[in-house]
């Protein structure tokens, strides 16, 4: 009967079609990938709480966090290059952003672009990135000083003077960088291209 189906379908649309098998497995396949995927980016972004304690289990370990915080609103080469150089200093890279709120205190009422949730998810989709987690302060300082990451990176935009965190790192025996800046490309400079090639 499916044979007899087919037939008819390749004279009436004179192209061939996919089996009922095909178009019900094609979907389940894709769905279970993305699932995958999924369970795996859901473990990397993580709570304070849950963060801590992933801390604890690398420290007992003997493995090295290397921590950087940012708005990250539109993803560019600038930060990946960053995140990659970063994450080649330790054993695991967190990276903490502004939750929607510190940003709009931070940048104004227009940003973020991209609301925390979906900022989070592409972080978390990287290869380089370890963890990802929001923090609610316009300075990450406190979530900093829970942490004391082996190794607290910024960009070379940052003197070591500016890193918020730098002291409490420091006094714990960590490490504080200042990685090369990408000349030219920003967020806010992404934002004003678009708006002047519109």
């Amino acid at each position: 009967m499916r044979d007899e189906q087919r037939g008819k379908g390749k004279e009436q649309g004179g192209s061939a079609r996919f089996s009922p098998f095909a178009l019900s497995a094609l979907p389940f396949a894709l769905l279970a990938s993305y699932n995958l995927r999924l369970t795996h980016m859901l473990k990397t972004i993580l709570t304070r709480d849950e963060l801590l304690i992933e801390r604890q289990r690398l420290r007992a370990t003997g493995q090295k966090l290397v921590f950087t915080n940012g708005v990250f609103d539109l993803l560019h080469v600038g930060h990946v290059r960053y995140l990659r150089l970063a994450r080649t200093l330790g054993d695991a890279l967190c990276v903490a952003i502004n939750s929607d709120a510190s940003v709009r205190q931070l940048k104004g009422t227009g940003r973020p672009l991209m609301n925390e949730a979906d900022r989070a998810e592409i972080l978390a989709s990287l290869a380089v990135v370890d963890y990802v987690t929001i923090f609610d302060d316009v300075s990450p300082r406190s979530l900093i000083a829970e942490v004391l990451p082996d190794i607290l990176v910024k960009g070379g935009d940052y003197t070591l003077d500016q890193i918020h965190g730098r002291e409490e790192v420091e006094a714990a025996g960590g490490h504080v960088v200042s990685l090369p800046f990408v000349e030219g490309i920003s967020t806010s400079n992404v934002i004003d291209r678009i708006k002047t090639s519109g």
